[in-house]
């Protein structure tokens, strides 16, 4: 099979979808890859390490699309790259389609087979590929959200662990999962006062087990998010509902009741955002904007900020999947592969992923009905 990495075109985007190590592994099992130049410049890997694995250098990203079987990405291809995708291809990324519909009607018009790191999900419900970047997300969260609160930043003037004599910060989190477990993690061991709300009480459980620190537990439901988002200096949202738009579980109304000078980091951005006024998707070149005396920061690739960690993190999840298609082809790796199966969110024109189809009204298609028996 012939793979393509082609260079990340989303703004402050550093990644790249594949390592010299990845590119080696594939030609060794009698694969070709064709990277773009440039592609891993961001993430400090350079043109001449690909090239010493055994990849094709393509001049430009057409080049890549115009050859490649599989394309693989870190991001969901950006409309200037939407000409590129071509029938029978496989496109291979975070996809994030609930959030997306221009680019679910494309990927389904070029009759695209598009398959999503962020739902393969392996038996125990786990999302393998989504993981460590959500690792990475949650800790970043409280990092960023504790330089602006900084007064130089717009922020209330807080320091995140206070000092003796001085209240620490109110860190609320809501979602407990990987990114909410991460977020934690750090906030704690910053010194803050940290809220974990999740609507899982055996996770809750859990986690009043394994973290140390100051930090109480929260049944999520509407009464309980509005005390907690009123008296937050930092607020995290960290909900995932995998595949689906993330439900709005703060409303303006409640950030209207926000300390003048919080912060919100909504990592839930990229599948449309868990509180309301994060309306808009800022960059990591402007990752801000102030609504209501808030500090919202709406970045939907966070990850990306601190490339060379997040790429090796990344391609170490995908590469096994990346070499399970590439050796076996597209049909009989789903087949044998169920998490993977999962993956695949547009087949030969058809939605196979029943949150996307119904995030646009669109018509579901169960995968099998349409591989060849």
């Amino acid at each position: 099979m012939i793979v393509g990495v082609p260079r990340e075109l989303k703004e402050g985007e550093n990644r790249v979808a594949m390592t010299p190590a990845g590119v080696e592994e594939l030609v060794k099992a009698g694969h070709r890859v064709i990277v773009e130049r440039g592609a891993g410049t961001g993430s400090a890997m350079l043109d001449d390490e690909y090239v010493a694995a055994g990849a094709e250098l393509a001049t430009d990203g057409p080049e890549v699309y115009e050859r490649a079987d599989m394309i693989v990405k870190v991001k969901e291809p950006e409309p200037s790259e939407y000409g590129f995708l071509r029938e029978g291809q496989i496109l291979f990324t975070y996809l994030h389609l609930a959030a997306f519909e221009p680019l679910t009607r494309r990927l389904l018009e070029a009759r695209v087979t598009a398959i999503a790191y962020e739902t393969i999900q392996l038996a125990d419900g786990s999302l393998p590929l989504l993981i460590p970047m959500s690792e990475v997300a949650g800790r970043m969260a409280v990092q960023v959200g504790a330089q602006f609160l900084e007064k130089s930043r717009g922020g209330r003037g807080v320091l995140l662990g206070g000092v003796p004599g001085v209240p620490p910060a109110n860190v609320v989190i809501i979602g407990a999962g990987t990114v909410g477990t991460n977020a934690a993690h750090i906030a704690l061991g910053m010194g803050a006062h940290v809220t974990l709300i999740d609507k899982d009480a055996r996770r809750l459980r859990y986690l009043e087990e394994v973290l140390h620190g100051n930090r109480i537990t929260v049944m999520s439901n509407r009464y309980n998010i509005e005390r907690s988002v009123a008296y937050a200096d930092l607020l995290i949202g960290a909900v995932l509902v995998p595949g689906a738009r993330a439900p709005r579980l703060v409303t303006e109304d409640m950030v209207r009741q926000m300390k003048q000078g919080a912060v919100i980091v909504d990592v839930a951005i990229d599948q449309g955002g868990c509180v309301e006024t994060a309306d808009r998707v800022t960059t990591h070149r402007n990752p801000t904007y102030e609504k209501h005396g808030v500090i919202h920061y709406a970045v939907a690739n966070m990850p990306g900020a601190v490339p060379r960690t997040s790429t090796l993190a990344l391609t170490n999840a995908t590469l096994p999947f990346i070499q399970q298609v590439a050796d076996k082809g597209f049909v009989r790796a789903v087949q044998e592969n169920a998490a993977l199966a999962k993956g695949v969110n547009c087949y030969d024109g058809h939605v196979t992923l029943q949150a996307v189809a119904d995030a646009h009204g669109l018509p579901f298609t169960e995968l099998p009905e349409l591989l060849p028996r």
